[in-house]
């Protein structure tokens, strides 16, 4: 007997909404950048607390420009961004409004850097998110008289909900630091979808549960650092996205000796992988200790986004197709009817003395298409490309050129169109 298939729940609309938005910015940003060595470096390099609190006398934030970091991610692409409104050091970019004294506005700051960032958001037409961590370093109760502490947090995710407007979502980070514990997830969650209706709400699951999904009210499970799978929705009670996120060195928050950057190809084939399975991909940023985007990371994001110039509408508009390629070739379709083939391992055409030798260009099959095709093309120069076709037998093969010399755009993407 074959299998019976469940059928699969719609989307809220604040989920779909972020499934399209593809493609965002994250920022690891606060006390620690003025060290230099990432954000754990408190508890890693077992720096006391008191210690740890002086550098809010040096936090002067002088090179925080909220307008020119949405500029950044604007011309990356990115059409969100999710600040770490409070990290795991307890300090916040927010006022806590007589909750402590630990925030940039009692800083040498002295200012709200997050009513900043969401009016910079806005402006620029970008959603701002706000990651809020759920474990604290430096709030006593954390470890003294967690029923407490929950209150605690409680009222200041209370505070983000009410004094900032709209916004695209929270995105906490910490359970996994008592995994046992009653976090009261219902009065938490409950309180977000009262004040914030539209706002997403991620939890995320850390390294080594990546993917899970916890509470009913999360709206998407987390990849950190790790490429998502694709989501098996049958029979879910509710349709939840999916996000992963990653750094572009080995840190999030800023390492000033950390020279492990990742390679732009590996951060386009990222991306792609990410929207292969209809996930989100969230490339984290770690400006410098006065908060600026520092140069190698913004000319990265520049070059993704000139990649995207070419390529964004299937990356944002584009979702799973039941299309199958051969190896790391995908398929995504468009609300418009028209497919996108991700072709991955192309080489550039040229002599040998001065081509790098690549994956072959040739037959590229896919599986699972039935539609008569009426045309292929390369998005990016619009060259019309041979194929064939079995209807009957949803077999579907077109001639891959390489890249004219001059050209490389790692993953290249053809457009087919039906009769």
């Amino acid at each position: 007997m074959e299998p019976v298939l469940l059928p699969k729940p719609k989307p809220e609309p604040r989920i779909e909404r972020f499934e399209q938005l593809g493609f965002g910015m994250f920022i690891h940003w606060g006390l620690y950048s003025q060290l230099g060595k990432g954000e754990w470096i408190q508890q890693i390099g077992k720096i006391a607390g008191d210690d740890y609190m002086r550098l809010a006398d040096t936090f002067s934030a002088e090179e925080f420009n909220a307008k020119e970091i949405v500029a950044i991610a604007q011309k990356a692409g990115m059409k969100y961004i999710t600040l770490t409104t409070r990290h795991h050091d307890g300090f916040s970019l927010y006022d806590t409004r007589g909750l402590n004294r630990y925030d940039a506005p009692h800083s040498l700051a002295k200012r709200d850097l997050v009513a900043e960032f969401v009016a910079a958001c806005r402006e620029g037409g970008v959603l701002p998110l706000f990651y809020h961590t759920t474990l604290d370093w430096y709030e006593p109760s954390f470890q003294s008289d967690f029923g407490a502490y929950l209150d605690y947090l409680y009222q200041s995710v209370e505070l983000l909900c009410t004094h900032y407007g709209p916004i695209g979502g929270i995105w906490f980070d910490g359970n996994w630091s008592k995994p046992e514990a009653d976090w009261k997830l219902d009065d938490l969650y409950g309180m977000i979808r009262r004040l914030q209706p539209e706002a997403m709400i991620i939890n995320n699951t850390g390294l080594w549960k990546k993917g899970e999904l916890g509470h009913p009210e999360i709206d998407s499970v987390t990849y950190e650092q790790g490429r998502p799978k694709p989501m098996v929705r049958s029979g879910m009670s509710k349709y939840v996205a999916a996000e992963m996120c990653e750094t572009m060195n080995d840190h999030w928050g800023i390492g000033d000796a950390d020279y492990m950057y990742k390679s732009v190809p590996h951060l386009i084939e990222s991306l792609c992988a990410c929207r292969k399975v209809g996930a989100n991909y969230l490339l984290n940023v770690g400006p410098s200790a006065r908060g600026k985007i520092v140069p190698i990371q913004q000319a990265m994001l520049e070059v993704l986004g000139q990649w995207l110039k070419v390529n964004g509408k299937p990356i944002y508009e584009g979702k799973p197709a039941d299309v199958e390629g051969e190896g790391s070739n995908f398929a995504l379709e468009t609300p418009d009817g028209k497919l996108y083939l991700f072709i991955h391992h192309l080489k550039i055409s040229g002599h040998a003395d001065v081509t790098v030798g690549g994956g072959g260009p040739g037959a590229k099959t896919f599986t699972g298409l039935s539609r008569k095709v009426e045309s292929v093309r390369w998005l990016d120069n619009g060259e019309r490309l041979e194929f064939t076709q079995d209807a009957a037998a949803g077999t579907f093969s077109f001639t891959a050129t390489s890249f004219p010399y001059g050209v490389n755009y790692v993953v290249r993407v053809a457009e087919v169109c039906f009769a």
